[in-house]
C-alpha cells in the first residue's frame, strides 16, 4: 500500500511524494521461487453404513443404554474390487505425503519445484490406475449387490445401496497447484500500522511452516538412518539380523530427497547430503551381509550422521 504525502513550497504548486510503508523483510521470496503448494482431494465410497435397527437390537439384547453400541454394515461384505480401490487410495495418499512436505493444517503441502515433474508424472499414473479400478468396480456393482444378499441375511436392505449413477459421483480425484504466497507482498488498504502488524504475524506463520516442513525432512532422514543402524547392529552370524535390499535404497532415496527439498539452499542440509552420499558410496545389501568389517564401518558412519542431525522432537 502506498501513501500520498503533500509537500508544499513557497513558490511552487503542491507536489505529491509516494511513500511506501516499511514492512519486515523475510526469506520468503527465495522460498516462494523454489517451491509451490499442492493439495490432493480424493473421494471414494466406503461401502459402510450404520444399521439403526440392528444397533438398537444389540443394546437391548445386552441390557445396555441406547446409543452405546453401533452396528456398521459392510454393504458389499469383503468385495475385492472395492478393497483394491481403498488400498490404492491409501497408496496415493502415501505417495503424495512422501514427495511433499507439510505446510498447513488445511491439507496444503509444500512441493519443491525441482520435484514437480517427477511428482506430477507419478500422481498422473496413480490417477489413471485409480479410475481403472473404479470403472472395474462399477462394472460389477449391480451383480455384487445381488451376490451379497445371502451374506448379510436380515441385515440386507436395498435402500442402503446407491444407484449406479449416484455411486459414480462418490468417487473423485483432483490435484490443485498454487503459488506459495510472497510474505512481503500484502496489497491491502488497512493503514500502515495495521499492515505492519499483519505482515509480522504472517512472517511468523511463514517461518513456522517452513521450520515444520524442514523438520519433517529431518525426521524422515532420522527414521531411515536409525532403521539402518538397528539392522546392522550385529557382529556374529549367531546374532545376524535379516534385512531387505530396500534398507540401502531407502537411505539413498533420502539423500535425493535432501537435495530436492533443500528449497532455501541450506548449507546444513547440503552438507548432510554430501556426507551421506560419501558414506553410502559402494554400499550394497550383499556387501553389508557378507563383510563384517564393512558392515561395522558403515554402521559407524550412519551413527555419526545421526548424532550430527539437528535437534528433533522425536
Amino acid at each position: 500500500m502506498n501513501m500520498m504525502i503533500e509537500v508544499k513550497g513557497s513558490d511552487t504548486l503542491p507536489q505529491t511524494e509516494t511513500v511506501t510503508p516499511s514492512v519486515p523483510q523475510s526469506t520468503a521470496p527465495t522460498l516462494a521461487s523454489s517451491a509451490m503448494l499442492v493439495e490432493v482431494n480424493i473421494s471414494n465410497w466406503t461401502g459402510r453404513k450404520k444399521d439403526k435397527r440392528a444397533s438398537a437390537d444389540v443394546t437391548t439384547a445386552n441390557h445396555a443404554d441406547k446409543g452405546v453400541a453401533n452396528v456398521n454394515k459392510k454393504l458389499l461384505a469383503n468385495n475385492d474390487d472395492l478393497k483394491a480401490i481403498q488400498t490404492h487410495v491409501t497408496a496415493m495418499r502415501g505417495l503424495h505425503a512422501a514427495m511433499t512436505m507439510p505446510w498447513s493444517n488445511s491439507g496444503l503441502r509444500l512441493l519443491p519445484t525441482a520435484q514437480y515433474f517427477k511428482y506430477s508424472q507419478a500422481m498422473s499414473e496413480m490417477q489413471n490406475e485409480f479410475w481403472s479400478l473404479v470403472n472395474a468396480f462399477l462394472a460389477k456393482y449391480n451383480d455384487a449387490v445381488i451376490d451379497v444378499q445371502l451374506k448379510l441375511g436380515d441385515l440386507f436392505s436395498y435402500d442402503d445401496y446407491p444407484t449406479l449413477i449416484a455411486l459414480q459421483c462418490k468417487f473423485g480425484f483432483g490435484i490443485n497447484y498454487m503459488p506459495l504466497p510472497d510474505a512481503g507482498d500484502f496489497r491491502v488498504d488497512i493503514g500502515n500500522d495495521a499492515l505492519t502488524e499483519v505482515q509480522e504475524k504472517y512472517n511468523e506463520f511463514y517461518s513456522a511452516q517452513y521450520e515444520r516442513a524442514m523438520g519433517d525432512v529431518w525426521q524422515r532422514l532420522h527414521k531411515s538412518l536409525a532403521g539402518m543402524s538397528e539392522r546392522l547392529d550385529y557382529s556374529s552370524k549367531e546374532d545376524k539380523k535379516v534385512f531387505r535390499d530396500s534398507l540401502v535404497g531407502n537411505v539413498n532415496d533420502m539423500i535425493e530427497l535432501l537435495r530436492v527439498c533443500n528449497v532455501t539452499q541450506s548449507t546444513q542440509m547440503s552438507a548432510m547430503a554430501n556426507r551421506l552420499e560419501e558414506a553410502m558410496s559402494g554400499v550394497t545389501p550383499d556387501a553389508l551381509r557378507e563383510d563384517d568389517y564393512f558392515r561395522a564401518e558403515t554402521k559407524a558412519a550412519v551413527d555419526a550422521a545421526i548424532k550430527s542431525l539437528p535437534s528433533l522432537d522425536i
